[in-house]
């Protein structure tokens, strides 16, 4: 038996503004979309997958939904890897992008940095080795 990742799924309250921000932030393009009007929801998906192993960001757009969601305490964040830190990390602070400063684990096996999306997701900025 095996198993493949396939995508991660988000709610958002607003959807072209939770494009844009991944579309500009972090380079993913929009692969396909789904909507459901007799349902009421609206699903996007994006990737920035550069193989045939294609691994997708889903947004999923509720039509009535008026407030933000609750993130609650147990989510963590997605994880991508860029080949210039320094310069993307200093490239979103200058386009205002909620940003955490540069960081380091003791060992140095990672240095890294948290975006914020529209919706509060956090995505961890990971240096490519």
């Amino acid at each position: 038996m095996s198993f493949r990742m396939l995508h991660t799924c988000y709610r958002v309250k607003n959807l072209e503004k939770s494009i844009e921000f991944y579309k500009s932030a972090l380079n993913f393009q929009v692969v396909k979309e789904r909507d459901f009007p007799e349902s009421q929801f609206k699903l996007v998906y994006l990737s920035n997958s550069l193989t045939d192993d294609l691994y997708e960001l889903e947004l999923t757009y509720n039509y009535d939904q008026t407030e933000p969601y609750d993130l609650g305490n147990g989510y963590g964040h997605i994880a991508v890897e860029a080949d210039d830190l320094q310069r993307t990390h200093a490239a979103h602070k200058e386009a205002g992008y909620e940003v955490t400063d540069l960081k380091s684990l003791s060992n140095n096996a990672a240095t890294y940095y948290f975006i914020t999306d529209p919706d509060g997701y956090r995505i961890e900025v990971i240096q490519a080795k």
